[in-house]
């Protein structure tokens, strides 16, 4: 495979809020992603953003401000809460991460939980919540990895 461009991981995903600026602004606060870019337009409407967490990127979008170049696109919230996507992150501590999107006011769906798939594979420890948006989050922590 060819390197991929400075900065950006083999795979990223864009996500659609009814507010994108304040979902930047929410995400950041309760999930510690770091705004990398944005970029504003016409009555501080976001035009592009990425967010960072670790290696990984995500762009952040209004998806009613897009509907023109980007008809398809809906947030959940739009949709009855349907999620075609939902992501996956690890974290360093998934507690004091489970703590922090909670105060922030992520719905907690599952709390941490351990799942254990024995010793040829992996043991993590896990939470799954929803973001004011509607997207499906889950975030884990590694406690034990496959031995070679």
């Amino acid at each position: 495979m060819k390197p991929t461009p400075p900065g950006w991981p083999r795979i990223s995903s864009a996500l659609w809020y009814p507010d994108a600026s304040k979902a930047i602004d929410w995400l950041c606060r309760a999930f510690d992603f770091e705004v990398r870019l944005k970029v504003e337009g016409d009555g501080g409407r976001i035009e592009h953003s990425e967010l960072t967490y670790g290696e990984g990127v995500i762009m952040v979008g209004s998806a009613a401000e897009k509907r023109e170049k980007f008809p398809f696109m809906r947030s959940p919230s739009e949709v009855g809460g349907g999620n075609t996507q939902t992501l996956f992150v690890y974290v360093d501590d998934v507690e004091a991460h489970c703590a922090k999107a909670r105060a922030a006011g992520a719905e907690i769906v599952v709390e941490p939980k351990t799942s254990d798939y024995g010793e040829e594979y992996w043991s993590d420890r896990g939470y799954e919540c929803v973001d004011p948006g509607g997207h499906h989050w889950w975030f884990s922590e590694r406690l034990r990895s496959p031995k070679s």
